[in-house]
């Protein structure tokens, strides 16, 4: 059977993070959500996504296709309804749409067509970009017992402290020196040549990449996803790391999202209280406007090549477009279009040509080539984010 992934009416909710990729490339717990999909249905699956973004995440549409709201993350009893639908037939949960099995072609779907299906189990749904760390928590467990039955973890090494070590995963050529693993409150899971410096404290739930840094003194709670090929230092709280991105030194970080290839200058600071403990709002792209998000706690939602200086402060609430690079002293805005340059005393445009070049030059130390299927969607997020940034110039 040919599954496809497809973004759903949530996309604009999870603006900045899904500017650059489909909502099935989102991570929350250990894997990414189409990860997970591909791990409980056996098999690959494609995209249907912005046009484009198709480029870079094609969808493969064949005659019997399986289409999948990839805001869903799977469960075994989800997966096994998904996988005995038939033709014309479709599931739902309430008024949302799960999966559907079609012939037509996508543009010509009628559910008023299809023999519909209430899912009744229980079921978690990623509807806005809070979601990801609010429900940070779920998912990591699930992932953590999803990915380690069975299997064997390598030994918690001599020297390293731990609590509930039946919690505790170490995958091969990972590496962890004199340092804290305290799984009483969840699992920790330590990526394929992932290294934890010495004098780490670590509380799970928490997982951690392939080949990513925890470095020396860090103070780490849960729940919190370090995606690969990340560094981390300083105080982190709840929070999710996409993969690629650094937090490498003293500062805090709570409640929060960074993308990928995002960097927090060292002594960086995110609010995720209000002074007088009210109410989170967070930016809207949808509505354009700030909207309730239900939290108390709520720090930073950046996406992807976003970078700040040293000791900048974020407030509460606060959502960093694409490609923002944030330096000054005070308190910026807790809008930050994408492709600003500059912080509280003022922004300008962050130019294309720039851009370009420290996106190449990031991604380059880490061995990835920044590619004109990259650069076309840079390109094309500048052009529709232009609004936001009418008052820069």
């Amino acid at each position: 059977m040919n599954y496809i992934l497809f973004d759903g009416t949530v996309r604009k909710s999870l603006l900045p993070l899904t500017y650059t990729k489909p909502v099935a490339e989102l991570r929350i717990g250990i894997l990414t959500i189409r990860e997970k999909w591909e791990i409980y249905l056996g098999f690959t699956t494609t995209t249907l996504t912005e046009d484009y973004l198709e480029e870079k995440y094609p969808m493969v549409e064949m005659e019997q296709n399986v289409m999948i709201n990839a805001s869903f993350l799977p469960t075994l009893s989800l997966t096994e309804k998904i996988m005995a639908l038939r033709e014309n037939q479709a599931i739902f949960k309430g008024e949302e749409v799960i999966a559907f099995f079609t012939t037509d072609s996508q543009e010509t779907v009628n559910f008023d067509n299809y023999e519909q299906i209430e899912f009744d189990s229980e079921v978690t749904q990623i509807k806005n970009s809070w979601d990801l760390f609010s429900l940070n928590d779920i998912a990591l467990k699930a992932d953590f017992y999803l990915i380690t039955e069975g299997r064997k973890s390598q030994p918690i090494p001599e020297g390293v402290r731990f609590i509930n070590k039946d919690n505790i995963f170490i995958e091969e050529g990972a590496e962890i020196l004199f340092s804290v693993l305290n799984a009483s409150k969840g699992p920790i899971y330590i990526g394929k040549d992932a290294l934890v410096m010495e004098g780490s404290l670590i509380r799970g739930p928490f997982a951690m990449g392939e080949n990513s840094v925890v470095k020396m003194g860090a103070k780490i709670y849960g729940a919190t996803t370090i995606g690969p090929f990340c560094t981390v230092g300083g105080e982190v709280n709840n929070s999710i790391l996409s993969g690629y991105s650094n937090k490498g030194h003293d500062g805090f970080l709570g409640n929060s999202v960074l993308g990928e290839w995002c960097n927090i200058g060292a002594d960086s600071n995110t609010s995720n209280l209000k002074n007088n403990y009210s109410e989170v709002r967070l930016w809207n792209f949808e509505t354009e406007n700030f909207a309730k998000t239900g939290l108390q706690f709520c720090g930073l939602i950046m996406g992807d090549h976003s970078k700040c200086a040293i000791n900048t402060m974020f407030n509460t609430g606060t959502v960093v477009g694409v490609s923002a690079n944030i330096y000054g002293s005070n308190f910026p805005r807790n809008f930050i279009p994408s492709f600003s340059w500059g912080g509280a005393a003022g922004f300008s445009t962050y130019q294309l040509n720039k851009v370009n070049e420290t996106a190449k030059l990031v991604m380059k130390r880490r061995g990835v080539d920044f590619d004109e299927k990259e650069k076309r969607i840079l390109e094309y997020v500048f052009a529709i984010t232009e609004k936001y940034r009418n008052s820069f110039d």
